[in-house]
């Protein structure tokens, strides 16, 4: 896992490599073990690399195959590369590293647009063709891994992250509407493209996007996750759903052991980490490094999860570590936490992660999360329309609307700010979409591809790159993920949710945790906001640059600050909080 970066002209001017300079050092903690940038003409191609899979100068980025006539910037991991490495040796392929990144170069020449569909992976990768002058450009199934563009009628510049794309300079940084209302309305979410700035759009998951010389674009979706169920799939018994769904997160979680360095767990103490563990002491892993954190309590609630992860640790003799958080540490990061995010998420547990990342680093390179295993719940969550049935899933409560959803004229002074039913026909458009049979079909998979992707995955992404860190999440093997959809709806929400799941895990891991109930890295501190917390969000809303860009109507945020436990959104997320981390966001970003 790295940073990539890179400017394409249209106009033939060379391409800027100060721009690119300046954007492979703002992206230096996502690879700090190596920094390259090859420049030719109107392209050029930036890279920070993390050295996971060979550890040798070979596998330097940019990759240059001067015989293929192709130049590579990948970020990300190749599970399968050995196959394929072998499927192309035998098409006559010579190699000179063992790293997936040549794997993708002769992916690419061997099967051209065909090749993303063979890879197993996470990946954001951009291929320049010297003959043709083309660019490809190309993102994972899922969107575990980033890509960030910014496009005028003369160049093209693409960053893993927003912020590089800033300190290149030349980007327009007024605050997009849509991005905004997408913002406020779904909890921090802002779907592809778009983004929080009017001059950055994001590539779409699943998409590859091939580039001309003279600036046309031309898109292809080259996966779309189905959730539709054959004849035969409406006849297999719960058993055999049970034992496919073990088969495939075996799979999965092998997989993503594939590295020259040792891989550990971010142990939560919930099922899905916990059965990562589970499997892989299962599969002969002895003395697995496994890590979780915990925070101070706070209001009457606990801040760590240690009793369930102390479970998992001791059953299967794990070489445990665990990290308090004093509540001062914990505010003191926040400043560097906000300015590791890619975009505003407003999420508690970003600091979680980014604390937890910080200690992991020291110890290993790469680790395996529990990120990705949507949870179903029996709860009927609304959105109300002549066209629609009511569908169920935690994270569509975004959907149904914020605290901020159906009064957004009442909150922002941005001039041009969608009216709200735009909002509701973008759900509306993903969830009358065909190809998913039931409500609850129709709710998961706006959850997996849109909603999954702009917070917790990219969350994970953002805030283990801030320290070196690549975290690897089998719940979305992409593998895994087409089995899951297909499984009927009754057992997805049999145990209150995760049932299929659940089972599963009852043959791994002590039934304790599986029976627990539902945690997710409390941050109490940060939860309520009152005392040094809300005097941070005070100080941001009223400061000068927040007065300056006049962004919420003062009887608004005053209405927050007088009692911010009465504005809280159906997630369980605070109003202040929301607006105050898109201010922090903002000035940590000089924007």
């Amino acid at each position: 896992m790295c940073g990539l970066c890179g400017e394409v002209t249209f106009d033939g001017s060379p391409a800027s490599v100060e721009a690119i300079s300046a954007m492979t050092c703002s992206m230096a903690p996502r690879g700090p073990d190596a920094e390259g940038i090859v420049a030719r003409g109107r392209v050029a191609l930036g890279h920070r690399r993390l050295q996971i899979i060979d550890l040798s100068a070979r596998g330097q980025q940019p990759m240059v195959d001067s015989e293929l006539g192709l130049t590579l910037a990948f970020n990300g991991c190749i599970y399968n590369h050995k196959e394929l490495r072998a499927e192309l040796e035998g098409r006559g392929y010579r190699f000179f590293s063992t790293s997936d990144t040549e794997v993708i170069l002769k992916a690419w020449h061997a099967w051209g647009h065909e090749a993303p569909k063979r890879f197993n992976g996470m990946f954001a990768f951009v291929i320049h063709e010297r003959d043709t002058g083309r660019v490809a450009m190309c993102r994972d199934r899922l969107g575990i891994k980033p890509l960030y563009y910014t496009q005028d009628a003369t160049r093209l510049r693409f960053a893993s992250t927003l912020p590089a794309l800033v300190a290149g300079g030349g980007v327009d940084t007024a605050l997009d509407p849509v991005g905004l209302a997408h913002y406020m309305t779904f909890h921090a979410v802002v779907p592809p493209p778009h983004t929080i700035l009017r001059g950055v759009r994001k590539l779409p998951p699943a998409t590859l996007r091939i580039v001309e010389p003279d600036g046309r674009i031309k898109d292809s979706v080259y996966w779309e996750l189905q959730f539709e169920r054959s004849s035969e799939d409406l006849t297999l018994d719960h058993g055999v759903w049970k034992d496919r769904v073990g088969t495939a997160l075996r799979s999965a979680v092998d997989r993503r052991m594939i590295a020259d360095v040792p891989v550990g767990v971010l142990l939560s103490g919930g099922v899905d980490s916990s059965l990562i563990v589970g499997l892989l002491a299962e599969a002969g892993q002895k003395h697995l490094k496994t890590f979780s954190i915990g925070f101070e309590a706070a209001h009457g609630e606990a801040g760590d999860e240690f009793k369930y992860s102390d479970i998992i640790a001791e059953h299967f003799d794990t070489d445990h570590t665990k990290i308090m958080i004093p509540t001062t540490s914990m505010l003191n990061a926040l400043p560097d936490t906000i300015a590791a995010m890619s975009e505003p998420m407003v999420s508690y547990d970003n600091v979680g992660f980014y604390l937890l990342s910080r200690e992991v680093a020291k110890h290993v390179k790469v680790v395996q999360s529990g990120q990705g295993a949507t949870r179903c719940s029996p709860a009927i969550i609304g959105i109300p329309s002549s066209r629609t049935r009511t569908i169920s899933s935690p994270t569509t409560r975004r959907c149904s609307s914020t605290a901020t959803a159906g009064s957004s004229a009442g909150i922002c002074r941005t001039r041009g700010w969608p009216r709200t039913t735009s909002r509701r026909v973008f759900v509306e458009a993903h969830i009358t979409r065909a190809r998913a049979e039931t409500p609850l079909d129709r709710a998961l998979r706006i959850d997996t591809t849109v909603m999954l992707v702009d917070d917790p995955v990219k969350r994970v992404d953002n805030m283990t790159m801030a320290w070196g860190l690549e975290a690897r999440v089998p719940f979305l093997d992409h593998e895994l993920v087409e089995l899951a959809a297909r499984v009927p709806p009754e057992l997805k929400l049999k145990d209150g949710g995760k049932g299929v799941l659940k089972d599963v895990a009852r043959d791994v891991i002590p039934s304790d945790v599986i029976d627990r109930p539902k945690g997710y890295f409390p941050v109490p501190a940060l939860k309520y906001i009152d005392g040094p917390v809300l005097e941070m969000t005070r100080d941001a809303l009223t400061s000068q640059a927040a007065r300056d860009r006049a962004l919420f109507k003062s009887e608004y945020l005053g209405a927050l600050f007088d009692d911010p436990k009465s504005h809280i959104t159906p997630l369980r997320g605070s109003e202040l909080w929301q607006c105050a981390l898109l201010e922090l966001w903002l000035q940590a970003h000089n924007i």
